[in-house]
């Protein structure tokens, strides 16, 4: 039997594809910027549930860390965008 977590997941991984092709199929920069801070939105939803699931902490530890990471980088490559470097 399939648990209520793992579902949730499994959907967050099929957005995950979507957002993915619009990262890959992007008509413009900014709308490949947000594919990808959607994308590392996702992954980051997708860790805390796999905390919940195997109740392991390390996952949102892990989560915290890789939303940090995320906000840092994609401030960094919208101020490349608006040409400030």
């Amino acid at each position: 039997m399939i648990d209520a977590w793992i579902l949730a997941v499994l959907c967050l991984v099929v957005l995950m594809a979507f957002a993915t092709v619009r990262l890959v199929l992007g008509p413009t920069a900014p709308d490949r910027v947000i594919a990808l801070d959607t994308v590392n939105t996702l992954v980051i939803a997708s860790m805390i549930l796999l905390g919940v699931v195997y109740q392991e902490i390390v996952f949102v530890d892990v989560a915290i860390v890789y939303g940090l990471l995320s906000f840092v980088s994609t401030l960094y490559i919208a101020k490349y965008i608006g040409g400030e470097f």
